[in-house]
């Protein structure tokens, strides 16, 4: 699909897909994947994944990445039964950042950080696009993954 602006897409997003129908989706595409599985999220994505996190069925989920999700702040009573690393956002307009990072980071199987970049910055189509963030954060993933 092709929007003209991240806000364009995220609207589309709550109008016609909704958390709830991710998941489902996001469910029935993982049980077909062959374990174990790692899980890189951006976003809502990320949102998605962390709700999943908690659901006991699924084991063969070795870890996730989820980079910048602000609708986590709205399930912190989640208790992830998987390895998830969590990546937020230097700052974000609607919440405080390092507040929900703290309290997030005291679980088990959550590691979290706060990088240097905005919202987006994995995303060459976003305003807040970083090549340098970018280019950081695949080298850490390709050099997990190995």
């Amino acid at each position: 699909m092709s929007f003209n602006n991240e806000g364009d897409a995220y609207s589309y997003f709550v109008k016609n897909v909704g958390l709830d129908n991710y998941l489902a989706i996001l469910l029935k595409v993982i049980e077909s994947i062959e374990p174990p599985v790692t899980l890189i999220d951006f976003s809502v994505g990320a949102a998605v994944v962390w709700r999943l996190s908690e659901i006991k069925d699924h084991n063969f989920i070795n870890q996730a990445f989820c980079y910048y999700s602000s609708q986590i702040r709205n399930f912190t009573k989640i208790e992830p039964r998987f390895k998830i690393n969590l990546f937020f956002p230097a700052s974000e307009p609607h919440f405080d950042v390092v507040e929900l990072q703290a309290s997030l980071s005291t679980k088990k199987h959550v590691k979290s950080e706060i990088v240097k970049y905005l919202h987006g910055f994995m995303n060459s189509y976003a305003s807040n696009y970083s090549e340098h963030g970018y280019t950081e954060h695949i080298e850490l993933l390709c050099a997990t993954s190995s």
